[in-house]
């Protein structure tokens, strides 16, 4: 029988969830609480809708002639890899018929089930959120070795890694804490690129909705040419 994975929602045709056009899979919940997080409707391990392997992967063949090359599916969420068995059959099945795949994560404890995830992903899109440990254990609750570890699994996978990181102004906007995470990035064997991802408010409204505080509402976005200026040091 097939496993059942909870999905929060769908995106057909994303254009920034890795390589090309992407039909990118919101899995539901998160273990973290990350201060700038977009999605924290995806957080409670409670919500989401269930969905079958079969069920998924017959909707992502609807778009495939979409893909060309590069595209695919993505799994995001939430943290896609707490249900990573689910993710990992999804993973085999799409590759059984054709397509590429890519997981979008903040990085994980290595399980076998990680292990087996990897073995079927194309990219990994991972995001390292801040530059020291002491950092990490302050915003999310967790330490900057859960990440690391994690990077290092890839290592010994095909996967191209691309490194992300949020440039949050007044918390990750300095050119000591760029310079860090340029070098943190360094450590992915198949390193493809390291993407600056400017600091956005467009998820205030859903904080609202769900009587939650945004917990900086007061810090202002980041501009393009902040993010221009640390590119060039990386």
């Amino acid at each position: 029988m097939s496993t059942v994975g909870k999905i929060h929602s769908f995106q057909s045709l994303g254009a920034v969830d890795g390589p090309g056009i992407r039909f990118v899979v919101f899995m539901q919940g998160c273990p973290y609480s990350c201060p700038y997080c977009h999605n924290p409707d995806t957080r409670p391990f409670s919500g989401g809708t269930e969905y079958t392997v079969e069920e998924i992967v017959e909707k992502a063949k609807r778009y495939k002639t979409y893909f060309g090359e590069k595209g695919g599916v993505t799994v995001s969420g939430g943290e896609p890899l707490m249900q990573a068995e689910f993710v990992a059959e999804l993973f085999e099945e799409l590759h059984k018929n054709g397509i590429t795949t890519a997981v979008d994560t903040a990085g994980v404890r290595v399980t076998d089930a990680v292990r087996r995830v990897l073995r079927s992903t194309d990219t990994v899109l991972c995001d390292i959120k801040f530059p020291s440990d002491e950092l990490y254990r302050k915003h999310i609750g967790t330490g900057i070795d859960t990440v690391l570890d994690f990077i290092e699994e890839c290592n010994k996978t095909d996967a191209d890694v691309v490194i992300r990181h949020v440039v949050v102004p007044g918390m990750t906007d300095s050119e000591d804490s760029i310079k860090q995470i340029a070098s943190l990035a360094k450590s992915a064997k198949n390193l493809c690129k390291t993407e600056l991802l400017p600091f956005r408010k467009l998820c205030e409204q859903k904080y609202k909705e769900l009587g939650l505080d945004f917990p900086l509402a007061d810090t202002p976005e980041c501009d393009a040419d902040t993010i221009k200026k640390l590119y060039s040091l990386i």
